[in-house]
């Protein structure tokens, strides 16, 4: 059984549904689109945005962080969880899958999917390029977190990245217009936004290496 949402039905108004999924211990899969924005409706801004980001609803840039969905559904101990973005890696992206096809319990992966709201440079063709790029900055970070391990005596994380180099966010960022017009929109602010996006990905990298000790 797989389910399929946006960051919308993951992050936001399906939450309380996703979480209900996850906590049942059925053998249920869940892949979560994840293009930071609600895509469908308009573009408006969600859970999922990364702090500075303009969106409807964050005109002068989102103040908030994105909300860790996958730090939530590992903390269950129970539930497998994997990040995956295709153009950084599909070698992982497809054991992800595998092993959430496997594993008889619930499972969930997010998977980095650019859209024609980030306002991409260059427009979607370069949409693998992106995801390449935001894996290598710490702007999104790759990982299968995989519960059987953990029985096993094993460390249940699998990093699928390398350590990220995070001074490489802002160039990352400013290639896309919900970024780039920060500092037209907002100049008093944007310095202070961009420089909590980055401390943002700092703290989610950290938080998930954790979970492999």
């Amino acid at each position: 059984q797989w389910i399929f949402g946006g960051d919308g039905a993951s992050y936001d108004i399906g939450y309380g549904g996703l979480d209900h999924v996850l906590a049942s211990e059925d053998d249920v899969n869940v892949m979560c689109l994840d293009t930071e924005v609600y895509s469908n409706t308009g573009g408006q801004s969600s859970k999922s945005s990364q702090t500075g980001s303009i969106a409807q609803f964050t005109a002068s840039g989102k103040r908030q962080a994105k909300k860790n969905l996958a730090l939530m559904a590992m903390s269950y101990g129970n539930v497998y969880v994997a990040q995956i973005a295709l153009g950084a890696n599909p070698t992982a992206a497809i054991k992800a899958f595998k092993e959430a096809e496997s594993y008889n319990g619930p499972s969930l992966i997010i998977a980095y999917a650019p859209c024609i709201n980030q306002g991409i440079k260059g427009g979607m063709v370069n949409s693998i390029e992106t995801e390449r790029a935001a894996v290598e900055c710490g702007y999104f970070t790759t990982f299968r977190y995989d519960p059987r391990l953990a029985k096993e005596g094993k460390s249940p994380l699998t990093l699928d990245c390398k350590e990220p180099d995070f001074t490489k966010i802002r160039e990352f960022i400013m290639k896309e217009t919900r970024y780039s017009q920060l500092p037209k929109i907002n100049p008093a602010e944007c310095e202070a936004l961009f420089e909590k996006n980055v401390e943002c990905c700092k703290q989610r990298w950290e938080r998930i290496k954790k979970f492999g000790l």
